[in-house]
């Protein structure tokens, strides 16, 4: 199947921003993507630079936003993976990414699991962890494991996702730098976070996907400067060679042609769920041995 990345910056407004969005979408299209992949709260800026109660009305609009995307994704006859700002109740808020099939219908959702909270990052604020679980969302493409960006940096979200049966990992993304930090920190920050997923798609063979923002977005409260998002959003295979990759400040779509195919021959030849020593491993659901 073809993907598409949507890799893109916030652009002044939700609405000019959705625009262009869409219109990324359509050329994605008219290049015969079959799967349409959108950075994490893509709509809107990324508002949890800073704590605001404020923010919460941005969620107010969660079930305006799945009819709108599933109209884009049945006009475009596209399979799409949203990101989105979803209120479930009073004072309950998810960082959530909906997947809808070709014909508009939802294919699935995933509550982001891991939050964190760091300055410029003040995630805990906003969001409450998922309770869906790390299960696969079954599409006309494929399983698609979908975990969302602090996702990432844990070994054991991808291991169930695929354990579950997911061919694919997506990982809808916003993080970057703050230029204050040397040439020296921004490049171990960045080759970390590239390392990491290329581990896990090789350690559990099978192609993953991460898709980041690019852009300065600055604090409105002026707590910090600002967080320079870092794009380099990219595909790996299933021994974690690099299929495409994006610049570090340019919007655009990344283009891949991925065969799910090669990850059972992958496994063939490279058979790590076949040795895993289940049996030793009962004390991998504790935070801390002692």
């Amino acid at each position: 199947m073809k993907i598409a990345l949507i890799q893109q910056k916030f652009h002044n407004t939700k609405e000019e921003t959705i625009k262009k969005t869409v219109s990324f979408i359509e050329q994605a299209k008219e290049k015969k993507a079959d799967l349409v992949l959108l950075q994490e709260l893509h709509q809107d800026r990324y508002f949890c630079i800073n704590e605001d109660v404020k923010n919460f009305d941005l969620a107010e609009s969660f079930d305006e936003d799945l009819r709108f995307w599933s109209e884009v994704a049945k006009r475009f006859e596209i399979v799409l993976v949203t990101s989105l700002f979803e209120k479930r109740g009073a004072g309950v808020y998810h960082n959530t990414a909906v997947v809808f099939e070709k014909d508009g219908s939802i294919a699935g959702k995933y509550r982001k699991m891991h939050i964190p909270d760091d300055p410029g990052f003040y995630e805990k604020f906003y969001f409450t962890p998922g309770d869906l679980g790390f299960k696969p969302i079954e599409t006309s493409v494929g399983k698609l494991g979908v975990l969302i960006c602090w996702d990432q940096w844990f070994p054991e979200a991808a291991r169930l996702m695929v354990l579950n049966g997911a061919e694919i990992l997506i990982y809808p993304t916003a993080i970057g730098w703050f230029d204050e930090d040397s040439k020296e920190e921004k490049k171990r920050q960045l080759d970390a976070w590239i390392t990491v997923q290329r581990g896990h798609a090789i350690a559990n063979t099978l192609p993953l996907v991460a898709i980041n923002r690019v852009g300065v977005e600055l604090d409105n409260l002026k707590q910090i400067e600002g967080v320079r998002f870092w794009g380099n959003s990219f595909v790996v295979g299933a021994q974690g060679e690099f299929l495409a990759s994006g610049s570090e400040d340019k919007e655009e779509i990344i283009y891949c042609d991925i065969d799910l195919k090669k990850s059972e021959e992958t496994r063939k030849i490279w058979p790590f769920f076949r040795d895993r020593r289940v049996e030793s491993y009962k004390n991998i659901d504790k935070i801390y041995i002692d």
